[in-house]
This record gives structure tokens, C-alpha cells and sequence, in this order.
């Protein structure tokens, strides 16, 4: 287990836990960040454990050399940015090398990052970033990114050889399995539980070093898959630091899953603290039926 991160703490009003500071960057994806971040403040901000920031890339690409969140401030980074992940690579997108230079340093010492769905499209030439997140997709990866990490009949595969990093077809609800039901992320959740309609990632590839498959999801032929167990919840170490990882969210009604809502606070949680006192809530989907989040149900929040 990786050392506690730096306590950037606030002490909430009335006592209680305090408040973990987590910091939101996105401004650049081929997916709706300007709809999906807003859902993902929402998200950490309904479970009264985090106080949430948003640092947006700017998106004149000539200003963003400029781009320097201070990483340091903060107990947990939240990555809803997609650099260069669409099929037309993006390059400039990219941080400049002292922002990335500040996010590994960030990290090392003990830091957290919580990395978001297309989050694992990013900046497939840092090599140092790959080693974050473990396994990521699209950016031109193939055979020289890493191994593919799947299970097939209940065990853990890592492949090597030629082929594609990144894939996914039709979106789909879809049955998430628990694959490590004592870690403190899953643990109280049902072994199988239904997820809303999103982008079930496969082919994933990478480093995929220090790295614990929490749970995964059947990619069927049918669904233009392989026929294997993919990896949707992993956890990794990266230096002192922890790193929380979902390849779930596609769009804001994936999002407001109540499945996902609590893997993505529980997780992110846990990158920070090393614990998890966020509840398993009753709307919590089973095995058949997906469900929104109760957070969801006011009209303010549609």
C-alpha cells in the first residue's frame, strides 16, 4: 500500500471528517467535458467528503504551456482531460513538460490522482503518465505501449504482441463483476451489479505495473467486443502516491449511475486517504437493473 498523500485538508463545519480539497482539470476531450465535469463535482460534492475546485486547460492552444494547476494544493487531482486520445492524434493538447514535470513529482510524493473514462486516452508519448494509470487506449498505442490486461475464465491475463490499444462498440448498459471484493473500494458491494448505458473500453494497453483489477466487464462479440473480461476499476501505485482509475463514464447518463457514482466516490476516497468511509448507498443497482443516483433526483440537478 502506498504512503499517505499530503493532508490538504479543510475541517468541515460542525467537525465531523474533514473535508478532502480535490482539484477537477479538464478542457480538453472528444468527449462533453463541459457537460460531464459539472456531474463529476456533483458527484464528489453529494457524499459531504470533498471540497472541489475546477482548473479548465485553456483552450487557446498557444496558452497552454501556461496551463500549472498547483497539483501540491490539493489531496486528490481528478483527471476529466483527454489530450490525444481520438483517432486523429492531438499533440498539442499536451501539457507542457513542466506541468507534467509537476504532476509526476505531485505523485511521487505522495499524492492522489482519480482518473476518469477517457482520461486514459491521454498522452500516450509520456511514458511517465502510462505508468499512472496503468493501461490506457486510442493515441496511436499499439504493441510498443505494453500488454493488454484482461481475465479469462477468472484469471488474470496479461498478453503481449501486436494489436490496437484502445476499442469499444455500441454503447450498452452492462453488468459490472467485482473481481477483488476485500478492497476497501468494493468492498460491501454486490459481486455483480448492472451499470447504465456507456462505452465498454477493451484492448486496453500499458505498463500496467503496481496495478490491482478491481472489477471488470463482459466485451461480447455481439457488441463488436472479444469476448473477454475487461478491466473497468483498477487501482495502482505510482512513488508514494495512489491512483484511483475507472475506464466507466462516457456521458453525463453514465454518469448518473448510482453504480458508478459510488465506485467514482469511493475511489477517489481512497487515492486520497487510503480509506473508505463513504457508505454504500441503498439505491446501489443489483444485478439486473440499473439505477440513477437518489443525488440525481431533485430538478436542480437534471
Amino acid at each position: 500500500m502506498a504512503a499517505e498523500p499530503l493532508q490538504n485538508t479543510a475541517q468541515p463545519p460542525g467537525g465531523g471528517l474533514p473535508k478532502i480539497k480535490a482539484l477537477i482539470v479538464d478542457g480538453h476531450s472528444n468527449h462533453k467535458w463541459e457537460i460531464t465535469t459539472p456531474i463529476l463535482r456533483k458527484i464528489l460534492e453529494a457524499s459531504q467528503r470533498f471540497t472541489v475546485e475546477v482548473a479548465t486547460a485553456p483552450q487557446d492552444l498557444n496558452e497552454l504551456p501556461n496551463f500549472k494547476p498547483d497539483f501540491a494544493a490539493y489531496a486528490v487531482v481528478m483527471l476529466n482531460y483527454n489530450s490525444d486520445g481520438s483517432v486523429l492524434r492531438r499533440p498539442d493538447r499536451n501539457w507542457g513538460e513542466p506541468t507534467q514535470r509537476a504532476l509526476e513529482d505531485y505523485l511521487k510524493n505522495g499524492g492522489a490522482l482519480s482518473v476518469i473514462h477517457s482520461a486514459n486516452n491521454s498522452f500516450s508519448g509520456w511514458q511517465e503518465y502510462q505508468r499512472m494509470i496503468g493501461l490506457g487506449g486510442w493515441g496511436h498505442r499499439n504493441d510498443k505501449s505494453g500488454t493488454y490486461v484482461y481475465f479469462q475464465d477468472g484469471k488474470l491475463v496479461r498478453e503481449n504482441g501486436p494489436g490496437v490499444g484502445g476499442w469499444h462498440g455500441p454503447e450498452h448498459a452492462f453488468p459490472v463483476v467485482i473481481r477483488e471484493p476485500d478492497h476497501p473500494i468494493t468492498r460491501g458491494m454486490p459481486l455483480k451489479w448492472m451499470h447504465a448505458k456507456d462505452e465498454l473500453y477493451s484492448h486496453l494497453r500499458g505498463p500496467a505495473e503496481n496495478m490491482t483489477v478491481l472489477a471488470t466487464a463482459y466485451s461480447s462479440k455481439q457488441m463488436r467486443g472479444r469476448d473477454r473480461d475487461e478491466p473497468m476499476i483498477m487501482t495502482l501505485d505510482y512513488g508514494r502516491g495512489r491512483v484511483f482509475h475507472t475506464a466507466l463514464g462516457h456521458g453525463d447518463y453514465s454518469m448518473r449511475c448510482a453504480g458508478f457514482v459510488t465506485v467514482v466516490q469511493r475511489g477517489t476516497e481512497w487515492a486520497a486517504t487510503g480509506k473508505v468511509t463513504i457508505p454504500i448507498p441503498a439505491d446501489f443497482p443489483g444485478a439486473d437493473q440499473d439505477r440513477e443516483s437518489s443525488i440525481f433526483a431533485s430538478k436542480e440537478a437534471k
